[in-house]
């Protein structure tokens, strides 16, 4: 770290491989509004965005052999965080609820006894990713 703060200035994007491409990238753009902005077809992977952060999904070279991810034992990523608004949260729920190859770890939350309330899903994919309200 530098005398002036951190070198680092944000997250550009994050790039998630998943074993059917097209099926996480509907994810995205279908159930969370995000625009594809970019692909490339030959590698293959596609480059989403909400307006603030970039993701970009890459498709699996032998999906039917990856081997699945597992939170608790493998190094890397544990699951990725998106900000939402509190109303926004309970609407998501209900929607993701509702969405095939989606499952709920835990419905919404207060997150530590704060005013953050957050839940936690496993996306098309097998990608945790968590969604947070964070509280006034």
């Amino acid at each position: 770290m530098s005398e002036a703060g951190a070198v680092t200035q944000g997250a550009h994007h994050i790039g998630l491989t998943v074993p059917d491409l097209e099926q996480t990238r509907g994810f995205f753009v279908d159930t969370l509004g995000y625009e594809q902005v970019g692909e490339v077809p030959d590698y293959p992977a596609v480059f989403l965005t909400d307006g603030s952060i970039m993701i970009t999904l890459w498709q699996a070279a032998d999906p039917d052999n990856a081997v699945a991810f597992d939170r608790k034992n493998v190094i890397g990523l544990h699951h990725l965080a998106l900000r939402v608004d509190g109303d926004t949260l309970d609407a998501l729920y209900e929607r993701l609820n509702e969405t095939p190859d989606v499952e709920i770890e835990f419905p919404p939350e207060p997150l530590g006894g704060g005013p953050t309330r957050h839940m936690m899903t496993s996306i098309p994919g097998g990608i945790r990713l968590e969604f947070l309200a964070p509280g006034a």
